[in-house]
């Protein structure tokens, strides 16, 4: 079985690589040190005039772009135990957060027990926090977690007047509270908190739950948030190919940070820039065009500038855009391993082969989460990297550090601390090599470097695992027939593609055409529910959302209202998946016919 993922320019990736330095990253780290980069802020335009200053500089074309999105910045928040012994506490208070406007709202604490995230995939899952059950009406809830979106917003039905989130270290980390995607439209309005929403370091919110559960004790609260539509800034950067100038690759990390943000992600603007001066001296050589984009509104508008992008070049994302390539906290303190980098089924080999040529290391992979920038699922683009290279797990014990979404693992994610100490020159270069390698050859291979009979294979492992679940109430047979037949054609394209390879350009087009329209098919059904050209919540879906609710047939009566709501559901799914294989199955004949 041949593999596209392992196509390389041996002699053109020596090349680019010795042209790879560290002397202009360092000097961006450096300089956005001195930042805290809020979004739409004046600090912001300055790293914004930094960028492309370095842009003109390397002569790379470039458009800023300023759309107007929903923006949310925290202001200062209270908390003191009342009485004549009140204690202040030092809080913060998550973006989106609703807000007292500084006045004080006094009620009793009441503790539910929460848990903190076990690793990355549960920090940015949709874990559900037993609040929805318990009657606290008029109460202040106290509870573990980091206060984030899929936590946050679980807080309707309990009666609470606002919500204390009990962080699990000394730090107090930054956070957003929204699970609407992007800028909201009518279909994401309302996926902010109910009620007020704060957060507290871990020795101080244990302090507060035991003073809970001894007896009856009063808190006060105050919040300040900031929310309105405001402009910001997304600098798009192109360096056109040679060959097939149309087609692209999207190589993107976020501008904006919290504080001054430098292993999130200082570091991974330097690396932007970095690939923009290099593949720029090397443009000759790319028969596919780059495209590389800062984000504003990742941290403080949940991922606005890369969703505002999404929605407005969708039809063109969809035609000709190859792969995107998130680029967030390489090159951090002690990150010296690939365990758990973010690739969809297609690109692993791609992927793998990229850091094992550039460090000699065997990666690790995991399903790409609905978080970092990754705002292109539904139109069914494929991903590789998300966050880059991390600190070893033994490491990480020893340090006592809990899971973080960034900085190579470091806690100071999100927090005062993650200042230059969290930057390491020497895994910074090597990341930035990482990243080279694996989009040279995606700019460069003559066949795109992905192969969807893994993605097909994993479709099948999750599409077995829900019927298993089901049993008899639900038949996904239909479903696992379309996948075999479209594995078959599949092995069909690969081997005409490995046996007889395209002679021209024209007929690689072709061939690449199917490759993106696989993509298309597959992609979105397997990571979306909402729709092509909709975002689904910001919480991480499971794999097949539309079938993931067999799950929970085996726990109802077949002649229950819920279980016939299933099947309905499940039928529609069902659909949408058989009619995806179909249309990807089509696209293959079709060329294999011409």
């Amino acid at each position: 079985m041949t593999q596209p993922g392992l196509w390389k320019d041996t002699a053109l990736e020596e090349q680019i690589l010795d042209q790879i330095s560290i002397d202009e990253p360092w000097a961006l780290v450096e300089r956005f040190s001195t930042l805290t980069r809020l979004s739409g802020s004046e600090e912001e335009a300055v790293a914004v005039d930094y960028i492309t200053g370095k842009l003109d500089d390397f002569g790379v074309a470039y458009t800023v772009h300023k759309p107007t999105c929903l923006i949310s910045l925290p202001g200062p928040a209270t908390l003191r135990t009342t009485g004549e012994n009140g204690k202040n506490y030092r809080v913060k208070t998550p973006a989106f957060s609703p807000s007292t406007d500084g006045a004080e709202l006094t009620a009793e604490l009441a503790y539910v027990p929460g848990s903190q995230a076990s690793d990355i995939t549960a920090l940015f899952g949709s874990g559900r926090s037993p609040v929805e059950d318990a009657d606290l009406r008029g109460k202040i809830l106290i509870t573990e977690g980091l206060g984030m979106s899929a936590r946050g917003i679980n807080l309707e039905t309990s009666g609470v007047v606002a919500a204390i989130f009990v962080n699990p270290g000394q730090n107090i980390h930054e956070g957003i509270t929204t699970a609407s995607w992007g800028s909201p439209d009518l279909d994401s309005l309302g996926r902010t908190p109910p009620v007020p929403i704060i957060t507290i370091n871990s020795p101080d919110g244990r302090e507060l739950i035991e003073l809970a559960q001894a007896g009856p004790v009063e808190v006060a609260i105050s919040n300040q948030v900031e929310v309105g539509w405001r402009e910001i800034p997304v600098v798009v950067a192109e360096i056109e190919g040679a060959e097939v100038p149309d087609e692209f690759v999207l190589f993107h990390g976020h501008l904006d940070s919290w504080h001054v943000g430098i292993g999130d992600n200082a570091t991974g603007d330097a690396t932007l820039l970095e690939i923009a001066r290099v593949f720029q001296a090397n443009r000759d050589k790319l028969a596919r065009s780059l495209k590389i984009a800062w984000w504003s509104g990742h941290s403080h508008g949940r991922y606005a500038g890369s969703t505002w992008f999404t929605d407005e070049f969708a039809l063109e994302l969809m035609e000709n855009c190859v792969s995107h390539v998130n680029c967030d906290s390489p090159g951090c303190r002690w990150a010296t391993v690939y365990d758990n980098v973010m690739w969809v089924a297609e690109a692993e080999e791609l992927a793998k082969a990229a850091i094992k040529d550039v460090t000699g290391q065997d990666a690790t992979g995991l399903r790409p989460l609905r978080a970092g920038d990754c705002s292109f699922n539904n139109i069914g683009i494929p991903i590789y990297f998300m966050l880059s290279s991390t600190m070893p797990d033994e490491l990480r014990q020893e340090k006592g550090y809990y899971p973080v979404g960034g900085c190579g693992a470091n806690i100071a994610w999100h927090t005062e601390d993650d200042t230059m100490e969290i930057a390491d020159r020497d895994n910074l270069l090597r990341d930035i090599k990482v990243y080279a390698v694996a989009l040279l050859r995606t700019l460069n291979a003559p066949f795109h470097p992905f192969d969807y009979r893994a993605t097909v294979e994993d479709i099948r492992h999750h599409v077995r695992n829900y019927a298993e679940a089901a049993g008899s109430t639900f038949d996904l047979g239909p479903a696992l027939t379309e996948l075999d037949k479209l594995s078959a054609t599949l092995d069909d394209f690969y081997a005409r593609i490995e046996q007889d390879p395209p002679a021209d350009a024209a007929s690689a087009s072709l061939a690449n055409q199917v490759q993106r329209s696989l993509g298309r098919s597959l992609i979105s059904v397997s990571f979306s529910r909402d729709g092509r050209f909709r975002q689904d919540p910001a919480r991480t879906l499971p794999p097949l959302p539309d079938l993931a609710p067999a799950t929970q047939l085996s726990d109802l009566d077949a002649d229950s209202d819920m279980a016939r709501v299933l099947g309905i559901h499940l039928t529609r799914g069902r659909n949408r998946l058989v009619w995806a294989c179909r249309a990807a199955g089509s696209d293959v004949e079709r060329y294999l016919n011409g």
